[in-house]
């Protein structure tokens, strides 16, 4: 098994672990060492939005920002959250689309899917749809959505280009783009993050801001920003990460410049 094939198992195992939990009824984490403070999960969302949600939703928030807060959804419109987990936001996202609209929810965790369609259903959501999957392949066509929101998910995948040229495929020309994730300052080196935090606690794969800036803009987004909004550990952020995809055709792939050589990932 290679290193991605193993992290990714390993961050399936403990997502899974955590929609067990709340199954059970206990309160879950991100975070290995099953810390709970104010950084991450349910505590990021407001009092009226956590009354929209049921119990279950709520105990199985474990995102480092609240993306539905920044994403400027409109009636009609079609969301996709990536990473979808126990579906707080999807559910969140149905609500301000309204009837005319569609949530989508992509997961690659069987507990957490079912947890997520049986919040939903318990709230009354009918249009939430669930799709099982990766990241970094996206089950949509091109052009279909009109945003993207992720929570605390982009710095768990272990191909984060491919995770960004996949936003870019899915939105429509002029989509835009709201995730909160984990930032990293621009000195840190990958050692150093790494000492922060393990890969499955949300920081060892954390990009940079430069990072981020420099890979979302060549996978064919403009007006990126990568604002920091509260520190997670040493030189670590949880960030609001915001862009639009432009409306003019990307480069095509055979002439654009490998992501590493943008100082991407």
């Amino acid at each position: 098994m290679s290193t991605a094939e193993a992290l990714r198992d390993e961050v399936r195992r403990r997502y899974a672990e955590s929609a067990r939990a709340v199954t059970a009824g206990r309160t879950s984490s991100c975070c290995p060492d099953g810390d709970t403070d104010a950084s991450f999960g349910e505590r990021l969302y407001t009092a009226e939005q956590r009354g929209e949600l049921p119990d279950a939703a709520a105990l199985a928030s474990l995102g480092c920002g609240n993306p539905t807060a920044v994403a400027d959804l409109r009636e009609g419109e079609v969301v996709l959250d990536l990473g979808s987990g126990g579906g707080i936001d999807v559910i969140l996202s149905a609500k301000r689309v309204g009837p005319g609209g569609l949530a989508y929810g992509l997961d690659m965790t069987d507990e957490m899917l079912a947890l997520a369609r049986a919040n939903a259903e318990e709230a009354g959501i009918p249009n939430a749809i669930f799709l099982k999957g990766v990241i970094e392949e996206v089950p949509l066509p091109a052009d279909s959505v009109d945003v993207v929101i992720s929570n605390c998910v982009i710095n768990l995948s272990v191909d984060k280009p491919a995770v960004l040229m996949e936003m870019a495929r899915v939105l429509k020309p002029g989509g835009r783009l709201g995730v909160s994730d984990v930032v990293a300052e621009d000195h840190l080196s990958q050692e150093q993050r790494a000492e922060r935090g393990s890969y499955c606690g949300c920081v060892a794969g954390a990009l940079s801001k430069g990072e981020y800036e420099a890979g979302l803009r060549a996978a064919g987004f403009d007006d990126v920003s990568v604002e920091f909004t509260h520190e997670v550990a040493d030189g670590m952020h949880g960030a609001i990460v915001k862009a639009v995809k432009r409306k003019t055709p990307a480069v095509p792939a055979s002439k654009r410049l490998p992501l590493a050589e943008t100082g991407c990932c």
